[in-house]
């Protein structure tokens, strides 16, 4: 996180903000505490796998849409798993 310019407070605010971006484009009834875990959690995720195949984001909107990008995938899973 901190390689992206990105602080904790930051993190924070950013992670709900992509987590309530991915519950809004995925229809899900999660809460606010759950919204910013999936945003931080699917950061780290996406900036992984995209990582693999060369693609990085930095900054604000870079882990804006890493988020989005990640916990969109774990909304995914979360209902493969569920299912």
């Amino acid at each position: 996180m901190d390689d992206q310019g990105v602080g904790w407070i930051a993190a924070i605010i950013i992670g709900g903000v992509a987590g309530w971006l991915a519950k809004q484009f995925m229809n899900t009834d999660t809460g606010l505490l759950m919204n910013i875990l999936l945003g931080i959690v699917g950061a780290a995720i996406a900036s992984a796998i995209l990582g693999m195949v060369g693609v990085t984001f930095a900054g604000w909107v870079g882990y804006l849409i890493a988020g989005f990008i990640g916990a969109c995938i774990l909304i995914a899973l979360g209902r493969m798993v569920r299912s």
